[in-house]
């Protein structure tokens, strides 16, 4: 039986084996565990209950998880994805005054047409059509974006309305603990030990606890509260709104953000074939897809693929196996939830700091001799993390990288599917402002 999994999960091929798939797995839940508060946090504004979600959360993320994990094998988690659940919360419900499960209808709806698109093969077809000469621009621009997460999670970095971000105050009880852990976490790094993402994640948790900075407070929780949620979509009163618009800012941002994580994580990953192809796209997108079907099911916002998964593959994260240990910590999360809430930002910044510098070492794979493609590189990768949106950035670079190549003449450079998607990005930049 082992023997067989192992084929089935290709560990010859791809050089890994169970310990270090089970570690990468138990640092992708870690860094991403943070999803299990602070989306039911967003989503309880719009008068769904707290608990209700938290538990919506756990279930979407396991079941997107080891879906991703066992059915398309690879190291890839899924969660409810922040920004879209800031755009149901904040936009379609106080916003334009819809009612939270007709919102949820929405999300119904978005990943029933990701299923048909997926089933048609138009989704594969936008995939393959990224200009390849953008891989590493993506990759690199997530990288930062993780970063940039990371920094402000740990108070490094500050918004500042003079000079739009500052330097926090590196006094703060809570900075000096993320500064201790990214040295510890780096030293381990720079050691070659690798469990050093997971071990410094965790020490800094325990010396956080041990000097009274983990603000942890037990709730009275239970599974059973999921039923407040559960099934309460109204896909009718969805229809019978109308939201086309809800519906495609759902459908765009959750495309782009997944296909933009894909990417970055197949590349930092080595899982790319001979023509810079991921094999069983299919599988991944139907993945990704049938989690947003299972969300709004159980009451929560679009599921997305994780930036945070690169942490898992920074740790040795290959194979499916990475991403069912992540599904399955979401299963017991379920039951213990609140314990969840002992790991503190401070403890996690660190790790998503230091992914996000290892990520740009892919800079080094464009060719910044070449402005039709440098340009369009340098707008994606800074777009990325200055819009705090995966999509802007493949949209800045899209579009550039298509104008510019017109300019020059070279129309036979660009796939006839990226003026589509040029054409589209620009009547969204219209029409939505990029938001």
């Amino acid at each position: 039986m082992k023997q067989r999994l192992e084929r089935y999960f290709e560990f010859a091929a791809l050089r890994t084996d169970w310990r270090t798939e089970i570690l990468a797995g138990f640092t992708t839940f870690i860094t991403m565990a943070y999803i299990i508060f602070v989306n039911p946090s967003v989503l309880s504004e719009t008068g769904m209950p707290f608990t209700a979600v938290v538990a919506a959360t756990c279930l979407s993320a396991s079941f997107g998880s080891l879906m991703m994990g066992a059915f398309a094998r690879y190291p890839i988690a899924l969660a409810p994805g922040m920004g879209l659940n800031a755009y149901f919360t904040y936009t379609v419900v106080k916003g334009m005054g819809v009612a939270w499960p007709v919102a949820l209808g929405a999300v119904f709806l978005s990943g029933v047409i990701f299923v048909v698109l997926t089933i048609a093969g138009v989704r594969q077809l936008i995939v393959s059509a990224i200009p390849t000469e953008l891989y590493a621009a993506i990759a690199a621009g997530i990288g930062l974006f993780i970063a940039l997460i990371g920094l402000r999670n740990s108070g490094i970095i500050l918004p500042s309305s003079a000079t739009i971000v500052t330097l926090g105050n590196l006094r703060d009880p809570k900075t000096l603990l993320a500064l201790f852990g990214l040295l510890l976490t780096s030293a381990l790094l720079t050691w070659r030990v690798r469990a050093a993402m997971l071990i410094g994640v965790l020490t800094t948790a325990a010396v956080g606890a041990l000097s009274g900075l983990v603000n942890w407070q037990p709730q009275v929780y239970s599974f059973g509260e999921i039923t407040a949620t559960a099934f309460k979509l109204d896909i009718g009163g969805a229809i019978h709104l109308g939201a086309i618009e809800i519906v495609f800012v759902f459908l765009f941002v959750d495309l782009f953000d997944n296909v933009g994580t894909l990417v970055a994580v197949g590349k930092k990953a080595g899982l790319f074939d001979e023509a810079n192809r991921i094999p069983r796209m299919n599988r991944i997108l139907l993945s990704d897809a049938s989690a947003t079907i299972a969300g709004s099911l159980a009451g929560t916002s679009t599921v997305v693929s994780y930036i945070e998964s690169a942490a898992g593959v920074v740790a040795g994260g290959r194979s499916g196996v990475t991403a069912i240990v992540t599904g399955l910590l979401f299963l017991i999360a379920l039951f213990v939830a609140p314990l969840i809430g002992a790991i503190p930002a401070a403890a996690t910044a660190p790790a998503l700091i230091l992914v996000g510098s290892m990520m740009m070492s892919h800079v080094a794979e464009i060719d910044w001799s070449d402005y039709a493609v440098a340009i369009p590189a340098f707008l994606t990768i800074t777009g990325i993390p200055l819009t705090f949106s995966i999509a802007n950035g493949l949209a800045f670079g899209f579009t550039a990288y298509t104008l510019l190549c017109m300019l020059r003449g070279e129309f036979k450079r660009v796939n006839w599917l990226v003026y589509l998607l040029t054409a589209v990005f620009l009547l969204r930049f219209y029409y939505l402002g990029g938001g």
